[in-house]
């Protein structure tokens, strides 16, 4: 579910619906003909997702990013998902483009749970741990030739962008952004990992949407449309866009995070919100919420760990 926006109407195709995911998956996959489908909520902006019968979710790309999602993730989920914690999507078929829906798209494996909402977490400090325990076993995978992670490379490659949200934010009034506090926090953000650390393997995209819990712990992780190797502070987000900050703690010392690489990734994480917001505010509420949420934990809460 990637949070940056595209140019509106950029690649787009028909809007799905339940009559047209019944005929493609009868034509591709007639074993699971006549399976009920109901579409379902979703916050995510790259496909339109359907629940398939009992056991399986249909995801069709709405334009050109989530299309070549659909190799991405049939590509590397198998190999990813033996070296995981938890549950990833299965991949059970890819259906080719048509006339009708030009578009790669794909059925995967059904997978309990439920989004965790900021805010309202069960068990904060016990999932603070398994997203930690995801992302370290991310970042120790050694796969090699893998692609690299969407948002992954430089910071100084969201500078521009990020200066230009701040700008648009500020005739915005209405958002109540102090936008002079988040040049300032985007001003202290290092542009360059200590060292020089080569690339590790990400996630790239650690939004509420993209986990599932049940009982407050962290069962899944979804949608690896973004997965790539890149900076390790990519995979930070959840210290600011979910979690509070008792449980951001454990979560950042559960990967041992120095720093500068702290500090990184709670630039990037603002950096997301800021873009997100201008462009999700009368789009996407769940988006807009969400990048809301950001803006108000990373301008209060410290730089440093206390």
């Amino acid at each position: 579910m990637s949070t940056q926006p595209s140019p509106p109407g950029a690649g787009t195709v028909r809007a799905a619906d339940e009559a047209l995911v019944r005929r493609l998956v009868a034509d591709r996959f007639p074993r699971w003909a006549g399976l009920p489908v109901t579409r379902l909520p979703s916050g995510g902006t790259v496909n339109a997702v359907y629940r398939l019968g009992g056991d399986m979710l249909v995801r069709l790309p709405l334009g050109e990013a989530g299309a070549r999602d659909v190799e991405r993730e049939g590509t590397w989920l198998p190999r990813l998902a033996p070296l995981l914690p938890v549950a990833v999507p299965e991949v059970l078929g890819v259906g080719e483009p048509t006339e009708e829906f030009p578009r790669p798209w794909s059925v995967y494996r059904w997978l309990e749970g439920e989004h965790p909402e900021p805010g309202a977490l069960e068990d904060p400090v016990g999932l603070a741990g398994d997203l930690a325990a995801f992302v370290a076993a991310m970042g120790a995978i050694g796969l090699p030739g893998g692609p690299a992670a969407h948002r992954g490379g430089p910071v100084t490659s969201l500078d521009a962008a990020t200066r230009a949200a701040i700008e648009e934010l500020r005739g915005l009034p209405e958002e109540g952004i102090d936008c002079d506090a988040a040049l300032a926090v985007w001003e202290e953000t290092p542009h360059a990992s200590p060292g020089g650390e080569p690339p590790v393997w990400l996630h790239a995209d650690l939004m509420p949407g993209n986990l599932l819990v049940r009982g407050g712990r962290l069962v899944a992780v979804i949608d690896f449309g973004c997965a790539g190797t890149g900076d390790p502070a990519c995979d930070l987000f959840p210290a600011w866009n979910l979690l509070p900050a008792g449980a951001r703690e454990v979560f950042l010392d559960g990967l041992g995070v120095d720093e500068p690489t702290r500090l990184r990734g709670r630039g990037r994480t603002l950096s997301q919100a800021l873009i997100s917001l201008p462009y999700h505010r009368t789009r996407n509420p769940a988006m807009a919420a969400n990048a809301r949420h950001v803006l108000r934990t990373v301008l209060e809460a410290p730089a440093s760990r206390p």
